[in-house]
């Protein structure tokens, strides 16, 4: 059952406003004073941000920048050999930067063009149920962060490459955009939390780390897969069944690790058609549909 709350850094705010990011005892900047300053620092700056607001601009720094090239020098060679094809077209629609790190604003107004998409800022964790729900609106939250530059090819937390690498390029693909407002839609349906931990599983599954049959091959479409230099070499190799729901709300999983097991769609056309009708038919009704227990849902 995937949690959203364990992908991210805990972000508190003290009496006196002091933002503090508490990075877990093995990520790869717990132990650089500088970094920790740096998270601290952007997270404040999202914090600050509220609807309605112009999103806030990173000035990132060299370090920051070179973390951006790095892996987009290493990845955009495995996205042609391992991405579908819709997700490399709609990298090269909404044509991001690659020489450094893109402002949420840039990629909104590529969005914007493409699909209707805008991106806003968040310190870290976002709500699920506000999450998943303002995608129906097309907005997508967003980190600002960057991960540590002694590893810039690995991630314990979605960052900003994750974010858009991977997500940002798909919301490019029209059909993926309305697949994740379909999504949304759901999310909002949903008044129980067996319900939208439905739609947060399937979206896991799917969203993050699916996979689909394209001309004779194994390709990736989740975000997840996309984003993760050492996981879209690694995906083939994994445990590969059907789609089915039922398994994906039910199965136990790891997210801190490669994900063992992926669901496959048959082709692209089966995973929008499909996983669109879920989403568009999914409400509280649905874990009882699908034998999810309330053990399995509390």
């Amino acid at each position: 059952m995937f949690e959203e709350g364990q992908l991210y850094s805990p972000v508190t705010t003290a009496d006196d406003g002091t933002v503090t990011v508490h990075l877990g005892d093995d990520h790869p900047g717990v132990n650089d004073p500088d970094y920790r300053a740096r998270r601290n620092e952007i997270a404040a700056v999202s914090m600050s941000w509220s609807p309605g607001q112009p999103v806030p601009r990173i000035d990132y720094t060299e370090t920051e920048h070179e973390v951006w090239r790095t892996v987009c020098e290493h990845i955009a060679p495995l996205h042609e050999k391992y991405a579908c094809r819709a997700y490399r077209d709609a990298v090269r629609a909404l044509d991001l930067p690659r020489d450094r790190v893109p402002q949420l604003d840039e990629v909104t107004t590529g969005l914007q063009a493409l699909t209707g998409f805008s991106y806003v800022p968040a310190a870290g964790i976002v709500p699920l149920e506000e999450f998943y729900g303002s995608l129906e609106d097309g907005v997508f939250h967003s980190t600002q962060y960057l991960r540590h530059h002694a590893v810039p090819l690995y991630t314990p937390e979605p960052d900003l490459i994750h974010e858009v690498i991977g997500h940002g390029n798909l919301l490019a693909d029209p059909q993926m955009a309305e697949l994740n407002r379909l999504a949304g839609a759901a999310a909002r349906r949903c008044e129980t939390k067996a319900g939208l931990q439905v739609v947060a599983d399937v979206f896991w599954f799917t969203v993050e780390f699916g996979v689909l049959h394209e001309g004779g091959e194994l390709r990736a479409y989740g975000a997840g897969i996309l984003s993760s230099y050492g996981e879209i070499e690694e995906f083939r190799g994994m445990q590969i069944r059907p789609i089915d729901f039922a398994a994906m709300a039910t199965i136990d999983y790891d997210i801190t690790h490669y994900q063992p097991v992926l669901f496959a769609a048959e082709s692209f056309d089966h995973l929008i058609n499909d996983v669109g009708a879920f989403f568009a038919s999914c409400d509280d009704d649905t874990p009882g549909r699908l034998g999810v227990s309330s053990a399995a849902s509390a």
